[in-house]
């Protein structure tokens, strides 16, 4: 591995206007690609195997025409002080309002709320229903302004008109916050790499990579149905390890200049060493996004693997671009250990004095070898005090309830509670499929009836049979508000109900419509959690096994994954379920965590985690293969590497922090989530519970059976090989010189 990276890294440097030319031609072409294609909507969300998609499949075959998967939107009227919507100017406001949203192209049906029960029983609120024949993402601009245009006439009418439902949902905004972490990754850079050039190249390469993956992922969004969200949870995490990336590579390549080598030689050596522990880190990410799989719903499964390959060109950048730029950057990328001029760097001899003094990773690293039982314990009782609040965890999908108070999705969700109680905003739609059944009427009472009898039920509606009159819909109003405990205890009691039902009619009775959905999805990712797990952490952990050549590295790794998450999930159920800091963060409403989040961020986190996990342990183990005691290893594998990684955690923190700024609920809390773990694995967990743990271990840290030994493959991360090269090179000089001799 060492050494065909070592010949990839300099065969790019001295070729480096073919390769240059090659990932300018591959991002022109994503590109284009991207400026012919669609505009990304917001994906199509099924999931397969749940009760409610049954239920949802089933309406579409038995109602057709009715666009059961169509977009939805509530257009919600408020009459003035003293006023109430049955007067007749009010009522007229109204119905022009119907009267124009029914002639829209892509509109199946307004309700009227004068004909359909749509007025509160204070007559202050109505709201009228409009249905469309086409999917949230397929809706046409034209048909989502004129349904904002319709509400303006309404409001000129002195009403207090608000829009909700899936017809408004716009494309996430990420806000400035995250140009303000760039901003921080160009200084961290600038400051650990000490010249505005070498700085500029982890940013410079980093764009190209994200640019490459998201130009890719907007060119194919409409033919793989991706949603708005995949490209921004791809640009988060491909620009947060595609700087770390680069910076590693760049940070080496300037400590084998230090070392006295040619520049072409660097640049291969850099990427022999630190580019094998790119590829290996880089491995861990993929398989952390791609295992999102498993989980079998399609949206989560999109978002991980175009997540991963946004990763995988990051990779590739790093281990090509970067030599090539190198290359072109020639003399003004200097030695470890010198500044350029422009930042107050001195002569050469002062900068290998004064390299030549213990930095702060090696003064740190001693401390925590004279007392590592102090700092394990430490480190270990922190992070289980953070994750405490994880175990108050409750989960939950996004509705208008959890969005800013300044929407209008969020004002009308409001309004239709103030009205009709906090449960009609999110009904249930059961389902009832009596086909086989002799009286098929009788059995749509029974079910009705029996709902009616349940605790938390406000209203059932009258069952809607089809033509046929073989299936029926009943609408079902909780007491409670969608993201309730009560209303998910409601579902379970309702199909409890209806699998009494079958037992006596034969007759089906599933419940749908998007609570019940969000219900189904949130027992589905807790249920594939364990599973996810046990695949992502084991194939992880035989991978870290080749690449560390021992059995307690990969475990202890694993471990202190499992603190960090769990201390991250404990800090987002106290910002955004408890409300602390919430402020600060821009939390206008706290309650249930994103059912995703928990996967997603063992996912993501996981391949983040080991990152740091390969940079920093492969630099002790390979102090380690050249001949260092397990102690002094550990000091200078922080003195070549906490640096680095120091400055890779800041600027992965200050990216993920920026996403914090978005207008999207999931996106923001994910970015929240991510900042918070990279932060809490980076500094406690990698940068004082590993190096205490591997001086408890001592020699045992590396022990690997034999035979295991004998079996796994030779990736020689550490450049064992490129070493061999040094030492064939020197032998060959002697050889000379005795000859000259």
């Amino acid at each position: 591995m060492a050494t065909f990276l070592y010949r990839l890294g300099r065969f790019s440097f001295r070729k480096r206007h073919f390769v240059a030319l090659f990932w300018v031609a591959l991002l022109a072409l994503a590109g284009a690609g991207a400026a012919g294609a669609p505009a990304a909507g917001n994906s199509s969300f099924s999931i397969p195997g749940t009760e409610a998609q049954k239920a949802f499949d089933l309406l579409d075959e038995r109602f057709p025409g009715t666009s059961a998967d169509g977009a939805t939107a509530r257009v919600v009227f408020k009459a003035p002080d003293g006023q109430k919507m049955t007067d007749p100017g009010n009522k007229a406001a109204v119905q022009d309002t119907v009267e124009e949203l029914s002639g829209g192209s892509e509109v199946v049906q307004v309700s009227d709320p004068y004909q359909g029960g749509g007025v509160s029983r204070d007559g202050s609120i109505a709201y009228a229903s409009v249905t469309y024949e086409v999917s949230g993402m397929e809706l046409e601009e034209s048909s989502r302004e004129a349904l904002k245009a319709a509400a303006e006439d309404a409001r000129a009418s002195g009403l207090t008109v608000e829009i909700g439902g899936d017809a408004l949902q716009a494309v996430p905004e990420t806000g400035s916050a995250e140009i303000i972490g760039i901003g921080v990754a160009a200084v961290v850079l600038v400051i650990t790499l000490g010249s505005l050039l070498a700085a500029g190249l982890p940013l410079l390469t980093a764009i190209v990579g994200v640019g490459i993956g998201v130009a890719s992922i907007t060119a194919l969004a409409s033919t793989l149905d991706l949603g708005s969200t995949t490209s921004i949870l791809a640009s988060m995490i491909g620009l947060a390890v595609g700087i770390d990336y680069a910076l590693f590579v760049v940070s080496r390549y300037r400590a084998e200049l230090a070392e006295g080598r040619t520049r072409e030689e660097a640049a291969g050596r850099a990427v022999g060493t630190a580019g094998s522990a790119v590829v290996f880190a880089g491995l861990t990410v993929v398989i952390a996004l791609v295992g999102l799989s498993v989980v079998n719903i399609p949206m989560l499964t999109k978002m991980g693997i175009a997540a991963a390959g946004t990763v995988a060109v990051a990779v590739l950048i790093a281990l090509t671009l970067i030599p090539a730029l190198l290359g072109y950057a020639g003399r003004r990328v200097r030695p470890a250990g010198e500044k350029s001029k422009l930042l107050g760097g001195g002569r050469a001899k002062d900068a290998r004095d004064k390299a030549k003094r213990p930095n702060m990773g090696t003064r740190w690293a001693s401390f925590v070898v004279r007392r590592p039982l102090a700092v394990l314990l430490l480190g270990v009782v922190g992070l289980g005090a953070a994750a405490v609040p994880a175990g108050s965890l409750e989960l939950g999908l996004p509705d208008d309830g959890s969005q800013p108070v300044s929407t209008t999705q969020r004002r009308a969700y409001d309004l239709l509670s103030e009205g009709f109680g906090p449960g009609f905003n999110g009904p249930l739609v059961i389902v009832v499929d009596a086909e086989g059944s002799d009286d098929p009427q009788a059995v749509f009472k029974q079910a009705g009836d029996e709902i009616k009898a349940l605790d938390n039920v406000v209203n059932v509606a009258p069952a809607a049979p089809n033509k046929v009159g073989d299936t029926a819909t009943i609408a079902v109003i909780p007491d409670a508000k969608p993201s309730s405990v009560a209303t998910e205890d409601l579902v379970h009691d309702i199909r409890a109900a209806g699998a009494d039902i079958k037992d006596g009619t034969g007759a089906d009775v599933l419940v749908t419509g998007a609570t019940a959905m969000n219900i189904d999805v949130s027992q589905k990712l807790n249920d594939a959690l364990v599973p996810y797990l046990v695949l992502v952490v084991g194939l992880a952990f035989l991978l870290l096994i080749v690449v560390f050549r021992s059995i307690l590295v990969p475990l202890k790794a694993a471990l202190g994954f499992l603190l960090s998450v769990l201390a991250a999930l404990g800090a987002v159920v106290a910002v955004y379920q408890w409300g602390w800091l919430s402020g600060l963060m821009g939390v206008e409403e706290t309650g249930p965590i994103m059912s995703m989040m928990p996967i997603f961020m063992v996912g993501v986190v996981f391949g983040l985690a080991m990152d740091y996990e390969v940079f920093l342990v492969t630099r002790i183990r390979e102090a380690h293969v050249h001949g260092e005691k397990p102690a002094q290893a550990v000091v200078t594998g922080f003195r070549y590497s906490a640096r680095v990684v120091t400055a890779a955690a800041i600027i992965m923190i200050a990216v993920f922090s920026g996403f914090i700024g978005s207008s999207d609920s999931m996106v923001k809390m994910i970015g929240f989530g991510l900042a918070t773990a990279v932060l809490f694995d980076a500094f406690v967990v990698r940068m004082a519970i590993v190096p205490a743990v591997l001086a408890l271990l001592g020699e045992k840290a590396w022990w690997l059976p034999k035979w295991l030994d004998r079996a796994l493959p030779n990736v020689d991360v550490e450049g064992e090989s490129l070493a061999a090269l040094d030492r064939a090179a020197d032998k060959d000089d002697e050889d000379k010189e005795l000859v000259r001799a």
